[in-house]
């Protein structure tokens, strides 16, 4: 033994669990048990996109290629903006570097000086925090409002709330929408106000737009999103992924969009991360992209919307429980009255009611109390199935 400390970075020696998967490990894999705790459907990938992915590997797509992602795929998720979101992207401003999570870390490592300040709206998925911490940035962490007092109850952003939060390090603000947990969709105003607001302080936007395609809105075919708005060089970094509307998410494949003067950077960042996304996977990801995968994320949008009534129903039929119906994304965010243990619960659902649930604390950090009154199930499930593994919930409040 030494006299010095050990080398391991205190961002990294303080880093705990986020919850998820410590309820998830006691019962991942069990057939016995619901896994309504990540989010991700029942369904496997559709058999033309993994296909597409079997055809690479059997035509030798086994080679290094384009870190940034192969052209095609990268003209097609272009022309996917501009079907569903109505953003002409340009394709320099496109990169696939692995997974959504890679995206955000890429964003995050693009922005960040040990020390700087990113302020991250709340309830939010617990890795995009982390991985701030991670990076070496100080979080200020901004809470979305419940309004109870408006029918239907509703998430609020309070935009005052979130510029106060800013400070002479802040260099970026994160925002996802639709949320997760929540399915709350933040308004075309508000994008515009933070824009302006990001702009004239020198800050940064990473926006998480996964669940982008999964809204409610009838005739909706995409929720706001920055893309329309940021000009090529404005500091706005978009998060997409194949995860959720393709049910794809062990393909860990996902994009980036980000400013156009950031584009040689680009390169090198993937490179010295992970050397781009996996070669096969790219081309399953580019069948996604195709009719047939449009046809597929109709289906998808289908199963959550009766997924979301299913919940609906389960939550009007139960006095102890509460939610504000979620307008995107597919996640029930449920308060249980008079619950104070949601970890302990969580588990105690998981050995003895056979069905899993993700804890509302992790979606914020510690001191944000709040978010301890819920649990997360995710409900791109089987209506069956889901129904089941609510009613095993229902039985677990017993445990209370």
């Amino acid at each position: 033994m030494t006299g010095f400390p050990p080398p391991i970075r205190s961002a990294i020696a303080t880093i705990e669990p986020n919850g998820i998967g410590a309820v998830a490990t006691l019962g991942l894999g069990n057939p016995d048990v619901i896994p309504l705790w990540f989010g991700e459907s029942d369904l496997v990938t559709p058999a033309f996109i993994r296909e597409a992915a079997k055809k690479a590997l059997d035509d030798g797509k086994t080679f290094y290629t384009f870190a940034r992602g192969i052209p095609a795929l990268r003209e097609a998720i272009g022309d996917y903006h501009r079907r569903t979101a109505g953003a002409d992207i340009d394709l320099e401003r496109i990169s696939v570097p692995g997974a959504a999570m890679l995206g955000v870390v890429t964003a995050l490592q693009c922005l960040i000086d040990s020390g700087d300040e990113i302020v991250v709206v709340t309830p939010i998925w617990p890795n995009i925090f982390q991985a701030a911490k991670i990076a070496g940035a100080v979080c200020r962490f901004v809470r979305l409002d419940e309004d109870w007092n408006v029918s239907p109850a509703r998430w609020r952003l309070d935009l005052d709330k979130v510029t106060a939060a800013c400070g002479p390090r802040t260099k970026a603000i994160f925002v996802a929408s639709p949320g997760n947990p929540t399915g709350w969709i933040m308004a075309a105003d508000d994008q515009r106000a933070l824009l302006d607001f990001a702009r004239a302080r020198g800050i940064a936007i990473i926006s998480d737009e996964v669940y982008g395609t999964l809204l409610y809105e009838e005739g909706a075919t995409h929720a706001p999103s920055f893309l329309r708005i940021a000009a090529p060089d404005d500091p706005v970094f978009v998060i997409n992924s194949f995860s959720k509307p393709w049910a794809m998410t062990g393909w860990r494949i996902g994009w980036l969009v980000h400013p156009i003067s950031l584009a040689d950077k680009m390169f090198s960042i993937v490179a010295a991360n992970n050397t781009g996304a996996t070669v096969f996977a790219q081309y399953g990801a580019l069948a996604a992209l195709s009719p047939q995968g449009d046809a597929f994320r109709s289906e998808m949008l289908e199963r959550c919307r009766r997924g979301r009534a299913v919940v609906a129903k389960f939550i009007a039929a139960n006095n102890r429980l509460n939610w504000i119906e979620p307008d995107g994304a597919f996640y029930g965010y449920i308060a249980i009255d008079g619950l104070t243990d949601r970890l302990g619960f969580a588990k105690r659902l998981v050995r003895e009611a056979g069905v899993g649930v993700a804890p509302g604390m992790a979606f914020g950090p510690p001191e944000e109390h709040a978010n301890e009154a819920f649990v997360r199930i995710c409900f791109a499930q089987d209506a069956e199935r889901l129904a089941r593994g609510l009613e095993r919930l229902s039985k677990g409040m017993a445990l209370l």
